[in-house]
């Protein structure tokens, strides 16, 4: 059966029209994760199933986004213009705005494999329908539960006269979910696939792009674009810095990474770009805190000081704007190709794309190639920038459009090789990947970023499916030659001192997001020659009386078992877990956790006898605090180094101190209303201070009108006060 032309609709209600036409009135959509759900679709069966019982909708999907909200006034005056300016015209999903007030029919179920961080840890109806899958196993486990329909938000554009669509943000499931579904409806089963156009959405190159025949039905009016939504950036805390310098020196020029979302991401990210690009003042830090002389053998074997040379492939189910930071900065470069004899060749001799005679000759020294080049043969050199475009096969010969010569592909003889690459090689290698992604959701000028890169930028990111990222399984030659070094960097909760990670949910079977791709990458850092996985985790949550250890020494539930422990990463240090006896692992945890809780881990793994009893914590490691750590990061911060915000934000300079304030105020206040009495009362004696007047013009108390103005007035001096802004 051949692809028929897509209904397009310009409208959601009748796209809603034909789709219960064609499925029924039992709808199971899957949805992409994150950014591209089609959101006017989903509104509108949703509104449908909300006023009709005998309609049923599941929604799978993972991630759904929503705009922040505020309780009280003084969070509304901050958030509120925040919002506006951030989200717009972003339509909120009416099921989300629903279970949050519980009020979701009978009739709809919201089905996520991965939840926004502790999103919905408290709502029973998206804990109870919580499905913990696998990233790669995501399409899979959706078909189990009935899936019919796919849906997602699309960009369109007119390449060479032609009309194409790219899946743009997430290609991720919906690729290898198109591909069956296509099957299955050729067996005649009632499926559909449907895109909506958001002309906002990058219309990204690679696997992402398909014709529109892809899908059932296209939903498309420009009344329907709305902007993205946004997700602002968090700020990177000394913790995190610390982690991410650590985590710098463990990547390998030449190789592979992969990083995920959040201020650990940005951190990991920071410090590769300071590694690459003020490579005088990494190695000086390293050396002044001991770094590189600490963790010199590991740094020799698995990581690296010095610039990136060779340059890195990105190889990440999530495009973070990090990693596009480095693709600016040349650090993600290293190009590889979708064949296994190119690959081979590259590999081996350290060949570079403008390397093209070289390439060829050893593709024929090695018999990658026949003596006489055959057509399949001849069309994977052209495709590749070997051969140049303007050939043809003719009867084994090599046709010049150009000057209509011939030139015969018999490379047996000498005077036809020598020929061949005096008058047919390319200039340099081309359709090469420098970074294969799955999906993305980042802050506004990540978008606009990737909207303004040139063509042939754009070219060398795929955005692709996350059964190729995520897995080796499949084309498992090519990809082992492609993700040399790899270095798969996740952030996690809590590590046990057995080396198994907790990143997912509680003990209490609470579930915090899902395991996502962690799971896979760091089974394949095993799977891989020269791979690492590498687990990014705060030693610490809380402050005060309320501060715990991350370091653990053990819990109720697990994402990552301990067999396939490696390497820990904190901000006091690398445990390197990986083929060690159980003591080393246990002592590499003790020695990088904060040393507040070294003491109770130790005496728990001796009693266990576990830990040989004469074992001591090295003195090196028995100052793990954070103010050593903030004494570490001064002199650097002094000289404008390791910013909150390395890559910017959407926040103005206002909203982030008067963020923090209000929080800091807010901690304090749940020790114990009277704790604050002293604050509020000498605020309410002093004149406001000249320094405080744009914090209370963001927030409209500059000029207070009646009791109540006056006091949010003195809480907010208060706020400023208690973080060190007044």
């Amino acid at each position: 059966m051949e692809p028929t032309k897509p209904l397009y609709c310009k409208t959601a209600e009748k796209c809603v029209d034909r789709l219960i036409d064609t499925v029924g009135k039992k709808i199971v959509l899957a949805a992409p994760l994150a950014l591209a759900k089609p959101n006017h679709l989903i509104n509108e069966l949703y509104r449908r199933t909300r006023e009709n019982p005998d309609l049923h909708f599941t929604l799978i999907t993972a991630v759904s986004l929503e705009k922040p909200s505020w309780s009280g006034e003084l969070e509304k005056r901050l958030i509120k213009p925040i919002a506006e300016r951030i989200w717009e015209d972003f339509p909120d999903f009416e099921y989300v705005l629903d279970l949050r007030k519980n009020a979701a029919p009978e009739n709809f179920k919201l089905v996520e494999f991965f939840n926004k961080a502790g999103g919905w840890m408290n709502n029973p109806h998206a804990r109870q329908n919580y499905l913990g899958s696998n990233y790669t196993h995501a399409v899979r486990d959706a078909l189990i539960n009935e899936c019919n329909v796919i849906a997602q938000l699309v960009s369109k554009k007119k390449v060479n006269g032609k009309n194409l669509i790219s899946m743009g943000s997430n290609p991720d499931t919906h690729l290898e979910g198109g591909r069956i579904f296509h099957e299955k409806k050729k067996r005649g089963e009632n499926l559909a696939i449907i895109g909506q156009v958001n002309t906002n959405l990058p219309f990204m190159h690679g696997d992402a792009v398909v014709d529109p025949e892809f899908y059932d039905m296209i939903i498309d009016n420009p009344d329907y674009d709305f902007k993205l939504f946004g997700a602002p950036k968090e700020p990177v805390s000394n913790a995190d810095w610390m982690i991410g310098l650590h985590a710098s020196c463990l990547v390998k020029d030449g190789g592979t990474i992969q990083v995920g979302i959040g201020s650990l991401g940005d951190a990991i990210v920071a410090g590769l770009e300071m590694r690459h690009c003020k490579n005088s003042a990494y190695r000086s830090f390293l050396k002044k805190t001991g770094i590189s002389d600490i963790y010199a053998d590991l740094i020799r074997t698995s990581g690296g000081t010095g610039p990136f040379d060779k340059g890195l492939l990105g190889s990440s189910e999530m495009l973070v704007d990090g990693l596009i930071e480095l693709f600016e900065k040349d650090v993600v470069k290293r190009r590889v190709y979708d064949d296994t004899r190119l690959q081979k060749v590259i590999n081996e001799f350290g060949y570079n794309e403008r390397q093209v005679e070289m390439i060829f000759r050893k593709l024929l020294e090695k018999r990658l190639l026949h003596t006489r080049i055959k057509p399949k043969e001849f069309e994977f050199l052209q495709r590749f920038g070997i051969f140049r475009k303007d050939l043809v096969f003719s009867n084994g010969a090599a046709l010049s459009n150009r000057t209509e010569e011939q030139f015969s592909l018999d490379m047996s003889l000498p005077e036809n090789l020598d020929r061949i690459i005096r008058h047919c090689l390319g200039d340099t290698l081309k359709n090469g990947t420098a970074l294969y992604a799955c999906f993305f959701i980042g802050p506004q000028a990540f978008y606009r970023k990737l909207n303004r890169l040139e063509k042939d930028r754009l070219d060398l990111i795929n955005m692709c499916g996350v059964d190729y990222v995520n897995q080796l399984y499949g084309d498992e030659e090519l990809k082992r030659l492609q993700r040399r070094s790899g270095r798969f960097i996740n952030a996690a909760l809590m590590v046990t001192l057995s080396g198994a990670v907790v990143a997912d949910g509680l003990e209490n079977n609470r579930i915090i997001s899902g395991p996502g791709g962690q799971y896979n990458f760091v089974s394949m850092a095993h799977a891989l020659e020269d791979a690492r996985a590498v687990t990014m985790i705060r030693s610490t949550r809380g402050k005060g009386e309320g501060c715990v250890s991350n370091i653990v020494w053990e819990y109720g539930h697990t994402t990552i078992p301990r067999h396939l422990r490696d390497i820990v990463v904190t901000e006091y240090g690398i445990a390197d877990l990986r083929g060690k006896k159980d003591w080393e692992a246990m002592t590499s945890l003790i020695c990088i956790a904060d040393s507040r809780f070294q003491n109770d881990l130790l005496a728990k793994a001796k009693r266990a006898e576990c830990i040989p009893s004469d074992w001591l914590i090295p003195d090196r490691f028995r100052n793990n605090t954070p103010g050593m750590i903030m004494d570490q990061l001064r002199p650097f911060r002094e000289k404008g180094f390791f910013p909150d915000f390395p890559f910017g934000t959407d926040l103005t300079h206002e909203e982030q101190v008067l963020g923090k304030s209000l929080k800091a105020f807010k901690k304090k206040s749940e020790n114990g209303k009277l704790a604050l009495i002293p604050e509020l009362f000498t605020s309410s004696l002093s004149r406001v201070p000249g320094t405080a007047g744009p914090y209370l013009e963001r927030m409209g108390l500059h000029r207070p009108s009646g009791i109540k103005e006056r006091l949010m007035q003195k809480v907010v001096l208060s706020a400023l006060k208690i973080s060190g802004q007044l």
